[in-house]
């Protein structure tokens, strides 16, 4: 039977090898390289005196492919191991609670905010028909061809400033194909006028573990694996060897890589320069996660919310994780969690970002400074792509020279992607049946 090396144990690499073993391949036959102490990669989650948070941002579990979703529940102990919740999402704009997505909810802006963006939508709306114009290439410009220039001042921009640490025209619009549904024109002015409209009904119910936060998903499926996952072991080297590839020396037949590309060109002697300089110059941001464990028996009954203004602090979106799941917190304590993005590769905020975001939320008026219990932080080098000018042509560089030295990419930053995690499942689930196929067991 061929030996397989997966190279990192996130939701991806994890997902895989549990599809390939559900296929009919041995699990002694798969190895999980994975350089931390434990597995789960940006679904970790932590723990902090009865606290729980997930390390790179708020996730949730819902699908538009409910196998997917169904398969995920069945790795963490089925569906009694998770709490179900009605998905509550607001926008703090000044001291009103905005509905969102903030198109569907401009009803609830000041009047004069409120005429901004409905004139400006309509506008937009009616210039695009008229026209029949292209979406523009730079994401700035599209935020004012889609939503008009009412609701870019009011939302877009500042929201988008504050998460992409760009100038928004540095980033094409590409990457929001498919992830911002068009509200049909009549719900925008329905929302306007106040008549109550929806948007992303898809994400109306959502999932989460009961226990160990969103890690107890990748948690179930480690512990299926078993000696299959190896902790505490970092890739070092890869190079091709005949039809095969070696990982840190050890033989394989096959290997798929779910390391960031960014950290590649350390791991591959034999990778040419041009190449490395592809890998090494794909734009990312980081992200910090702060829990701010609160001495408070209940919240709003939100889900998360989002902080558009500068005056609310650096943080760009705030979950309320005790609302996630009950276990969550401590009885009689809430938590919320906020996230600040960063840009990759530079040293992220001193501790000093703990009392501006803390700040933040009290000039938000969601939380008052005698409530916080402590704060406590994670961070990730890598949690979203950033799509500049060059992201196509680097990244078809970058993917092409792994599939020609015999090493397949997958996950969210193995092929920079922007992937949820039920997205990155069922690229798994993809490439194991293509993997079983070629190995008899289709």
């Amino acid at each position: 039977m061929a030996k397989i090396a997966i190279l990192g144990a996130g939701v991806s690499g994890l997902s895989l090898a549990r599809f390939l073993v559900q296929g009919g391949v041995d699990a002694s036959d798969i190895v999980l390289f994975e350089a931390g102490p434990v597995a789960g990669g940006l679904c970790r989650s932590k723990v902090v005196d009865g606290f729980t948070y997930d390390v790179a941002g708020g996730h949730i579990l819902f699908s538009k492919d409910k196998p997917a979703m169904e398969w995920m529940k069945d790795e963490a102990g089925g569906p009694d191991a998770f709490d179900q919740r009605d998905r509550h999402t607001k926008i703090r704009f000044e001291d009103r609670w905005v509905h969102y997505p903030f198109e569907n909810g401009i009803g609830d802006l000041p009047k004069e905010a409120t005429f901004d963006c409905l004139s400006g939508y309509v506008k937009a709306w009616h210039e695009r028909t008229m026209d029949g114009s292209e979406a523009p290439k730079t994401f700035g410009k599209w935020v004012q061809w889609r939503f008009g220039d009412g609701i870019a001042k009011h939302f877009m921009d500042p929201y988008n400033e504050k998460i992409w640490k760009r100038d928004l025209d540095f980033l094409t619009s590409d990457w929001v194909a498919g992830r911002v549904p068009d509200a049909p024109v009549d719900d925008v002015l329905r929302a306007g006028v106040g008549i109550r409209t929806e948007g992303y009904t898809h994400q109306s119910i959502f999932f989460y573990p009961k226990r160990g936060g969103f890690q107890g998903i990748t948690d179930g499926m480690a512990h299926s694996l078993g000696a299959s996952v190896r902790l505490n072991t970092p890739v070092q080297e890869v190079r091709q060897q005949g039809e095969g590839v070696t990982v840190n020396g050890e033989a394989f037949d096959l290997c798929v890589s779910t390391l960031t590309l960014t950290y590649a060109p350390d791991l591959f002697p034999d990778m040419p320069a041009d190449v490395a300089e592809a890998m090494r110059t794909l734009e990312y941001n980081g992200l910090l996660s702060i829990l701010v464990a609160l001495d408070r028996p209940e919240h709003p009954d939100l889900s998360w919310i989002y902080l558009p203004h500068q005056s609310q602090g650096p943080a760009n979106r705030v979950t309320y994780m005790s609302n996630y799941a009950t276990l969550n917190a401590p009885e009689g304590k809430t938590s919320l969690m906020a996230e600040v993005t960063w840009p990759g590769g530079k040293p992220f905020p001193g501790e000093s970002l703990e009392q501006e975001i803390l700040d933040g939320f009290v000039n938000a008026g969601i939380m008052s400074r005698d409530e916080v219990l402590f704060t406590d932080r994670s961070t990730v080098n890598h949690a979203y792509v950033v799509f500049d000018e060059l992201y196509h042509k680097r990244r078809e560089v970058a993917l092409g020279w792994l599939e020609s030295v015999g090493v397949t990419p997958l996950g969210r930053f193995g092929r920079f992607e922007y992937d949820n995690s039920d997205q990155c499942v069922i690229k798994s689930r993809e490439l194991a049946k293509s993997m079983l196929a070629k190995l008899g067991k289709g």
